[in-house]
């Protein structure tokens, strides 16, 4: 398997295998493994997927990219290792947050009440 030559993706992936250890919580390894795929496997969800399968106050993650085609309805929190321009902008105006995966580590180290999407 060819490991990634990003050196953030790389940080990335190590710093969520400390959490999981550390932390005791297996969301954490389990999107470290995710991450550490290939760029080709790694998921890409639009906000209009979001929308049909999240609820109001939700807080996500997407161990991948998120796109910007379609309107969501409701605020809920997202966390990804990407997002488009688009995306972000959708995602504000419905009243939600996007969060960079180390952010979200730091507000929630449990990863409690946490889903996985893609």
């Amino acid at each position: 398997m060819k490991r990634t030559t990003n050196q953030h993706l790389q940080t990335l992936i190590a710093d969520l295998r400390k959490h999981s250890y550390t932390n005791e919580a297996s969301l954490w390894k389990r999107l470290a493994d995710d991450l550490a795929k290939p760029s080709r496997q790694r998921r890409i969800v639009n906000i209009n997927h979001l929308n049909r399968i999240t609820h109001e106050n939700e807080t996500i993650v997407v161990p991948g990219k998120v796109l910007g085609a379609g309107v969501l309805n409701h605020s809920i929190t997202v966390a990804a290792w990407n997002f488009s321009s688009t995306a972000k902008e959708g995602i504000e105006k419905a009243k939600g947050k996007c969060l960079s995966l180390p952010e979200l580590m730091k507000q929630n180290p449990k990863a409690q009440k946490v889903r996985i999407i893609g």
